[in-house]
């Protein structure tokens, strides 16, 4: 692709480089900003920067926050007995949408995958562990994607709880096999939550 300035093909790289976004997407996105008054620019710069600088990862579940807390571990309103453990952010988002769970979370971080080096140590497993132990959880919900990293991981959780004496529920199959929770359509996610089983049940 040629581009008639150095500034324009700069810009274009660096968009290009965001997940989903190929270099045709990317000039007519860089186009589109030159049109707009600097005002709107600097706005949108000043966005990411402060958000790259200042996001925060709640202290107790590992979300994104604004503060060292985030606004559902500090809630009143939630069911302080039940944590929804979660491989990211974006299933947290995922799951809050159906509006079916008034639980806490849990984000792990990621799934247990030897094949990229990912092992139980890289993940907030521990942290997740203490929670368990101050004795005001009864349930954890493992709502993880129906992969096999993703199995794995659940199988290891289950294990490494059971003798926390807490339940240890899964989010029902409404969500196919080798999908991910944030491409799962709302209802049968909230279904899928709504009607988990317990881990290890057939």
């Amino acid at each position: 692709m040629n581009f008639p300035s150095k500034l324009i093909e700069d810009a274009v790289t660096e968009i290009s480089r965001l997940p989903g976004i190929g270099k045709k997407t990317a000039l007519r996105l860089a186009l589109h900003l030159l049109k707009q008054n600097e005002v709107v620019t600097e706005a949108l710069a000043l966005a990411i920067t402060k958000m790259r600088e200042e996001i925060q990862y709640c202290r107790t579940c590992h979300n994104i926050s604004d503060d060292e807390e985030c606004s559902i571990c500090k809630s009143h309103r939630r069911d302080r007995s039940i944590i929804c453990v979660v491989e990211d952010i974006r299933d947290v988002l995922a799951i809050e949408n159906t509006n079916q769970y008034q639980g806490l979370y849990h984000v792990l971080g990621g799934v247990i995958s030897p094949i990229q080096g990912i092992g139980p140590e890289e993940l907030k497993i521990e942290s997740l562990l203490s929670r368990v132990t101050t004795g005001e959880v009864s349930e954890i919900i493992l709502a993880l994607s129906a992969t096999m990293e993703g199995d794995t991981t659940s199988f290891y959780l289950s294990k490494r709880l059971k003798e926390s004496g807490v339940k240890v529920s899964s989010i029902a199959r409404g969500i196919p096999v080798g999908g991910e929770l944030e491409f799962t359509d709302e209802v049968t996610l909230g279904r899928s939550i709504l009607t988990r089983i317990n881990y290890g049940q057939e």
